[in-house]
């Protein structure tokens, strides 16, 4: 079965609702069921869930409601879909007529609310087929342990397009985000204080004024029909173009650099080892993933060795005893032995992966980055000249293009934006005519390109005195937002309430001196607030890595963290090249 709660977070939230919500309810001793998903609950109950568990809760097969499908007349069915029209219609011609039914009946969930004109559709076709027909609101996906995704990567075309033929596009979409984030609310049992970020665009206020006024009718209709007041928790709204320096920076901890260097798809990491093709899934359920994902490059490879010779030398000390009870027990631990050395092998691989990228062209790369992003050398000293900075890694030729533009960007975005004739020079010199739109379409995530800005730039927090690696010393901006928010110093007018009435906030976790302070790590997190973000177009895995930093730091606050979907720095770039293309093209383009 799913570990329990306090082991996965998020992920066995859901779990736990589907569980009820879903199986629970429609469970008869002895009695097996078919069930179908389609592409948004597949990867639903995928990120949550195994086999195993939907075994345990007796089903036999899953299957993709859009595939054709042989009948099973004599098993019922348990569909669980999006209350979507594509999925509706695969549902209804499973029912089609009595002599045609695919299944002996139905037992329908939906992730969300289902509009009336489907749920008319599906009374008037088959209603007599259903078992059951229910909403269970979890429309998101539970990526790790404090990380969700509403998985629509289109939104960033939408919401940062400046074709005014995407009009109505945004607004579908716009609505259909505020849903998905009541969800993930409702998932958590909170009604939270809505809060969002005025600048660089209007596209968080917009938002947050929808999630509010959802959160409100979902909150006087919830499954108990009670009103339910403020929660001691906090949602923050952010548009994508706040923090332009993370995306495209390149990250030296671990899952950050191999998603950014490797070509690593749907989380699967593919390497060789004895001369043989292999596969491995980076996903929570890998306890030495979960322990070495936010750690830097540098502690990966020392450390892995150093645990593969603790194995090997636990495994010689039981080795030494050759009495039966010893052999017994080698033979026990024979397979925990061999699972945790495939674990450290997969990982030792990809860490070596990501340093024969880094070593030749990266290293270099890295330094001058940094010392754009934060206008400060190693020592400290002031960055007087960024051109020059720049110049050696746009002369270079072992740098790619990506690298290039990653670099003038940085550069850009270091100066506060640039004139025409700067931009035209650094673009013909580098010869990147044709993916100019790479850098000229940030502006329309409000972020200055050309002209330079007027405006100064956000103060950063003085880290000087942390300790970090020389080419790792920048902090994304979102960790200054989530500290601050934490311990109340977010400015009222930077970040207004959308909510009229929040319940006052204590996200640091001070206790007068009448009041017990709780002992337990675990009773602290379950009774403490939560912060809760989501980010319009893309959220970096240096970002989440941040949640997880910030929560450690502050265990009486749970830092959630979300977006649209997640953001490699080159996944980024061909997105942005595309906003000022249509959308005919767009789709045409990544449908090649």
């Amino acid at each position: 079965m799913a570990p329990p709660v306090t082991d996965r977070g998020l992920k066995s939230v859901v779990w736990q609702k589907i569980k009820e919500a879903v199986f629970d309810d429609c469970k008869k001793e002895d009695e097996w069921k078919i069930m179908l998903l389609d592409d948004f609950t597949t990867k639903l109950l995928a990120s949550c869930c195994k086999m195993a568990d939907l075994l345990a809760e007796g089903i036999t097969v899953v299957e993709n409601i859009y595939k054709n499908r042989e009948p099973v007349r004599q098993m019922k069915a348990l569909y669980f879909i999006s209350p979507t029209s594509k999925s509706v219609d695969c549902f209804l011609r499973d029912f089609a007529s009595k002599s045609e039914n695919r299944y002996k009946a139905a037992y329908l969930y939906f992730t969300d609310f289902c509009p009336d004109s489907l749920f008319n559709k599906i009374k008037a076709s088959c209603s007599k087929s259903i078992r059951r027909c229910k909403e269970i609101n979890i429309s998101f996906i539970p990526l790790e342990s404090q990380v969700y995704t509403l998985d629509v990567p289109d939104a960033f075309y939408y919401c940062y397009s400046p074709d005014p033929s995407n009009a109505n596009g945004k607004d579908t979409i716009m609505e259909a985000m505020a849903e998905q984030i009541v969800t993930v609310c409702a998932t958590l049992d909170e009604n939270p204080g809505v809060r969002y970020k005025r600048k660089p665009l209007d596209n968080a206020s917009e938002l947050a004024q929808l999630v509010e006024k959802k959160l409100e009718n979902y909150y006087k209709i919830d499954e108990k029909s009670q009103i339910k007041g403020k929660t001691h928790s906090q949602l923050l709204i952010i548009d994508r173009g706040f923090d332009p320096v993370s995306t495209v920076l390149h990250e030296l901890t671990f899952q950050a650099m191999a998603y950014d260097l490797l070509p690593i798809e749907n989380d699967t990491y593919k390497y060789k080892t004895d001369g043989k093709e292999k596969e491995a899934v980076l996903e929570e359920d890998d306890d030495l993933w979960v322990r070495i994902r936010h750690w830097h490059i540098a502690v990966v490879l020392e450390e892995i060795p150093k645990l593969m010779k603790e194995i090997s030398s636990t495994k010689k000390a039981t080795e030494g005893k050759i009495s039966l009870s010893a052999l017994t027990e080698l033979m026990k631990k024979m397979p925990h032995f061999r699972k945790q050395i495939t674990k450290q092998v997969v990982h030792l691989n990809l860490a070596e992966d990501c340093m024969n990228k880094f070593k030749p062209n990266i290293e270099k790369l890295c330094k001058t980055e940094q010392d754009l992003a934060l206008g400060t050398d190693v020592e400290g000293q002031k960055v007087k000249d960024s051109m020059r900075v720049l110049l050696p890694v746009l002369l270079n030729k072992n740098h790619d293009n990506y690298d290039k533009i990653r670099a003038i960007l940085l550069y850009i975005f270091s100066i506060n934006g640039t004139t025409e004739e700067n931009l035209d020079r650094l673009i013909q010199n580098v010869k990147i005519e044709n993916e100019s739109d790479m850098i000229r379409n940030w502006s329309y995530l409000g972020v200055p390109i050309v002209p330079p800005s007027q405006q100064s730039k956000p103060l950063r927090k003085d880290r000087s005195a942390e300790e970090t690696f020389q080419l790792s010393r920048w902090t994304p901006f979102i960790k200054d937002i989530l500290e601050d928010a934490i311990d109340n110093r977010l400015d009222s007018k930077e970040w207004p309430y959308c909510s009229k009435c929040p319940a006052v906030w204590n996200g640091s976790g001070a206790v007068s001196a009448r009041q017990k302070p709780r002992a337990n790590y675990l009773e602290d997190r379950k009774n403490g607030s939560k912060l809760i973000v989501f980010v319009i177009g893309g959220i970096t895995y240096s970002e989440m890595r941040c949640a997880y930093e910030v929560s450690q730091a502050h265990k009486s606050c749970e830092v959630i963290i979300g977006s649209t979907h997640i953001l490699t720095p080159k996944k980024l770039l061909d997105d942005i090249k595309m906003l000022n293309k249509s959308k005919d093209k767009v789709s045409f383009m990544k449908d090649e």
